[in-house]
């Protein structure tokens, strides 16, 4: 499971960051990937990634403003151009729908695969056998969701030295016992899958928040996660102006992460006003609150390890 970010800046874009949109990379796990808001330029932007639009199924927006969704109708037409027939779904808030619709109709584009859209509000809004998603309403100037990403718990691992010592040699008896199922052994005594298997692997949180000032809902969705990624559009020598314009410092971001006791988090949605030395600004004031905090920049790709001993492990890529 891995973060891209294809775009981090705020409002518009710039030389050194596009405007919003981050990809879940989930090819290990599910075979695709799914998108969190696709602003002006993002197409663009997957020319230089390693990424496919073809894998793309599915495309989640935070909100409304024009900085996370200018770019929806080029990439939904681009998708097609290139011959994808798999299924795309967009989810997005009310709006969502009218927005994709009128811009399709009026270009007269023309699909080669489904599109389906679904207009949200909070709560559970996707889940399957390996994932859910679940939205609340943060505090902006118009309807901004955060999303939570829950991967289910995967059953432990066999423990194939105990089985080893008891005479079990690599067969179908080993489907049977990791499928927890009790097997007869030779000798006629019976071994129950549940002996031999580990406890089950904790699966991952990724909390992905739209634009917002400081907000108990990024709280609630951001709880115990492996990573947050929250915007950080100001210095806190700008609150004052963060909290008119709807938006997040750097340290409200770090508050809500350690509120939360979230293992990580990633400050996007970044001012131009700030270039490399104001980045560093907004990392350190962030740091003083919530150590392992990261700044995301375009192209950046974040690796989400399983949990070890409780903590999210960041590899380096």
């Amino acid at each position: 499971m891995q973060l891209y970010f294809l775009g981090t800046g705020a409002g518009m874009p710039s030389r050194r960051r596009n405007v919003s949109s981050i990809v879940l990379n989930l090819l290990d796990e599910c075979a695709c990937c799914w998108m969190f808001d696709c602003g002006e330029g993002t197409q663009h932007q997957i020319l230089q990634a390693p990424l496919k639009l073809s894998k793309f199924r599915r495309l989640f927006v935070t909100h409304l403003h024009g900085d996370h969704i200018f770019g929806i109708p080029g990439l939904i037409t681009s998708r097609s151009n290139q011959g994808a027939e798999e299924p795309l779904t967009v989810y997005g808030p009310p709006g969502i729908r009218k927005f994709v619709e009128n811009c399709l109709a009026v270009s007269d584009s023309r699909l080669t695969y489904e599109l389906e859209i679904m207009e949200f509000g909070e709560g559970l809004i996707y889940e399957d056998e390996r994932f859910t998603v679940e939205t609340a309403r943060l505090a902006h100037r118009i309807d901004s969701y955060g999303f939570r990403i829950t991967e289910r718990d995967l059953p432990g691992s066999l423990n194939v030295e105990k089985l080893k010592a008891l005479g079990i040699q690599p067969g179908p008896l080993y489907g049977k016992l990791k499928r927890g199922q009790s097997v007869e052994l030779a000798d006629g005594s019976v071994l129950c899958g549940a002996d031999v298997i580990g406890p089950n692997i904790p699966g991952r949180v990724v909390a992905i928040l739209g634009d917002t000032k400081f907000s108990p809902a990024a709280i609630h969705l951001s709880r115990q996660a492996d990573v947050v990624v929250h915007e950080a559009t100001f210095a806190k020598d700008r609150s004052k102006q963060a909290s008119e314009y709807y938006h997040s410092t750097a340290a409200d971001a770090a508050k809500v992460a350690m509120l939360a006791e979230a293992k990580a988090l990633v400050l996007t949605h970044i001012s131009s006003r700030y270039q490399e030395e104001g980045e560093d600004q907004l990392l350190a004031e962030a740091r003083e609150l919530f150590p392992n905090t990261h700044l995301a920049s375009d192209f950046w790709p974040f690796d989400i390890e399983r949990k070890k001993s409780g903590s999210t492990i960041r590899k380096e890529s």
